[in-house]
């Protein structure tokens, strides 16, 4: 070979670019509680790779301020997003959130994430307030991920994936009614596993511990305050998680990365719970 080499191809030259192709691209997703939290947290990340996304919420408005999560999405993606009013104890709010994702071309992915928190203690706990919190986070989980799996059979199978808590996975004196709906959703979740891999539906948890939102910021008063440093020192990593951890986690199990995870618990806490 002779002659001299391009300059293109001389060592001092060379530019290396790693570019990965987005993890998401041609699903639809539908996350419940969305506007807000997590779940907004999830859907920046969904459409970041690719997706498509229903937010489905009660309020378009963001409890942590700021624009609406479907608007965002489109101003920093080029994903499409819509917003749908859905009150998850309401099974027709729940099928009018997946027929929305119709638009996009239906769901692909369904992300049970909306839920609530009340630290009552147990004799003091009401009838109602009982069933609020199961109404919400426990049949709000089951129909949702019902809805979804409805037209995923219909489909190419997809995932479904149901936001628990580390208050799912052992109880605790101080919180029994909410691990009791925790703990509902991890059970639920092997048993749709079970029910719906042989139709190519993949359902799988994810476990939060500590994490910023205005449920540990406001509601509950964690962070921000004295509590927060004894919570701390029971996580190893010595940080409270942030939405974007969940977002993560919530990311993996959507994509074909985790094609042969089904039925798991995925726990997003710093080490905490395995740690004690």
């Amino acid at each position: 070979m002779t002659g001299e080499l391009p300059d293109v191809l001389l060592l001092t030259d060379i530019v290396v670019v790693c570019a990965m192709e987005p993890l998401l691209t041609d699903h639809v997703a539908v996350i419940t509680g969305a506007a807000s939290g997590n779940g907004r947290a999830i859907a920046r990340r969904f459409a970041a790779e690719g997706a498509d996304v229903v937010v489905a919420d009660l309020q378009k408005e963001p409890r942590e301020g700021g624009e609406p999560t479907h608007e965002v999405l489109e101003a920093e993606t080029d994903a499409r997003a819509t917003f749908v009013e859905c009150d998850v104890t309401s099974v027709s709010d729940l099928e009018n959130a997946v027929e929305a994702a119709e638009e996009f071309g239906g769901v692909t992915v369904m992300v049970n994430n909306a839920g609530i928190f009340h630290g009552e203690e147990f004799l003091e706990v009401d009838e109602e307030a009982f069933d609020r919190m199961m109404d919400i986070n426990v049949k709000g989980v089951y129909f949702g991920a019902q809805a979804a799996a409805k037209r995923m059979v219909e489909g190419d199978g997809g995932s479904i994936i149901n936001l628990a808590s580390v208050a799912g996975l052992e109880g605790s004196g101080e919180f029994v009614t909410y691990c009791g709906t925790k703990g509902a959703v991890r059970l639920l979740t092997y048993s749709m596993a079970g029910r719906l891999g042989p139709d190519g539906i993949r359902v799988n948890a994810i476990h939060p511990g500590l994490i910023e939102t205005t449920m540990t910021t406001d509601d509950y008063a964690i962070i921000g305050t004295d509590a927060e440093a004894g919570f701390l020192e029971s996580i190893p990593a010595r940080r409270a998680g942030q939405p974007d951890d969940v977002a993560d986690a919530a990311v993996y199990l959507a994509s074909d990365l985790a094609d042969y995870v089904n039925g798991e618990s995925l726990v997003v806490d710093g080490g905490m719970s395995n740690t004690q």
